[in-house]
């Protein structure tokens, strides 16, 4: 669906759309829920930090080097990389949005198509969606224009949407005991050994939650494989199991138990559930798990950093036998909501210092060479003991173990 709105373009009177707000909001937006982004609320410290970034505006040397006077947004930009552009330190977006607070309409949008501009008056820095805001205008003849716009889909996303979108739903993190009580599947239709979508296969709970009839509740299920143990590089403890996601089921029939009375002898037979198999990423077989199919949650991706500082560790890197971790890839860290870890929190990534043997005064001695930042990455889905982030940037390859601080 399309609409049609009049503008006209001039810079006094063309704001559709605010940046700073809009800067704030899309920061917390899930690509699939851009409707709902109004109701992302903005905290009490982060108001008062663009208050008062709007009353002085950031020094310039805050600016990242090279960061454009004038920007026009484009599809497939992202809030991160946008914020990339001005600052350097782009999780700082309160002061993003605190250069344009006096124009603040609708704090959750930005949009492709709108054009910023930065402001350097008196040593200062000012981000605005007109021209010349913060000094004399120049009249421009004004042009009304018709301008066609999509409904939905416009926003920006703080991430790529399609770098963590999979990873909301499908990596799980549980406890041994959890996954071992879980449904399982018994036997493929037609004696089948491995199973794709489309298949019919059966599946039994445990004695004590046998699966019943479905339900609009309890109809849905996601399929799960070898549960891999997370240890905590520093202590060894084992932080919980990453199961590897393998499709989707959906409920048909609920279990059942037969009987039957072969001459004077009553047997009872238990008849498991029927379900249909609707997605698979690999070939499921017996012994695979069944985990109930979680709603769709609002998540809330504002980046900012942690308070109190966090220090932390790599775990692993998301994927089969892979060592290092590359710009967009998902790790998993050491850290969860027990330590304070939330949504949107960003850590600088610490490539560990070698132990080198020093010889250049004629003797040896172990020195460590220092810790040196290679990158930044961003908590997008904490547990209680670990939390899976996006790796934002890097300038070397990050690899498990290496240091996590706040930036």
């Amino acid at each position: 669906m399309k609409f049609i709105r009049n503008t006209i373009r001039h810079p006094c009177i063309s704001r559709c759309v605010h940046l700073a707000a809009a800067i704030a909001a899309c920061f917390g937006m899930c690509p699939w829920l851009m409707a709902s982004a109004q109701s992302f609320s903005i905290t009490s410290q982060q108001r008062a930090t663009a208050q008062q970034t709007a009353q002085i505006g950031v020094a310039q040397g805050d600016l990242a080097p090279g960061a454009p006077d004038e920007y026009t947004v484009r599809a497939g930009d992202t809030l991160w990389t946008i914020s990339r552009l001005y600052l350097l330190q782009p999780w700082r977006w309160p002061e993003l949005w605190g250069m344009n607070l006096d124009e603040i309409a609708n704090p959750h949008r930005i949009y492709p198509g709108q054009t910023l501009y930065l402001d350097r008056t008196n040593g200062r820095a000012r981000l605005a969606t007109r021209r010349g805001a913060g000094g004399t205008e120049t009249p421009i003849r004004l042009s009304p224009r018709t301008r066609y716009e999509a409904l939905s889909g416009m926003a920006l996303p703080t991430l790529s949407p399609s770098a963590i979108e999979p990873f909301l739903s499908e990596p799980v993190v549980v406890d041994e005991q959890t996954l071992a009580a879980s449904p399982r599947i018994v036997a493929g239709n037609d004696g089948r050994v491995l199973l794709a979508r489309g298949d019919r296969a059966y599946a039994r709970g445990s004695a004590n939650a046998p699966l019943s009839e479905p339900t609009e509740a309890n109809r849905r299920f996601r399929v799960f494989r070898d549960a891999t143990p997370l240890k905590d590089p520093g202590t060894g403890e084992i932080l919980g199991y990453e199961a590897q996601y393998i499709g989707r089921v959906v409920l048909q029939r609920g279990e059942s138990v037969s009987r039957a009375t072969p001459g004077s002898k009553e047997i009872a037979a238990a008849t498991p559930a029927t379900i249909d198999i609707v997605a698979a990423r690999e070939e499921m077989r017996a012994g695979d798990r069944l985990l109930p199919e979680p709603p769709r949650q609002l998540m809330s991706y504002v980046p900012h950093a942690p308070t109190p500082p966090i220090e932390g560790r790599i775990v692993s890197i998301y994927g089969n036998a892979v060592q290092f971790a590359s710009q967009n890839q998902i790790v998993s860290i050491n850290k969860g909501t027990r330590d304070g870890i939330e949504n949107g929190h960003v850590l600088a990534i610490l490539k560990n210092g070698e132990t080198w043997v020093d010889k250049t005064a004629g003797t040896k001695e172990s020195i460590k060479l220092p810790n040196e930042r290679i990158g930044w990455l961003m908590v997008f889905r904490p547990f209680e003991k670990v939390s899976y982030a996006l790796v934002l940037e890097i300038s070397d390859t990050p690899r498990a173990g290496d240091l996590l601080v706040s930036p």
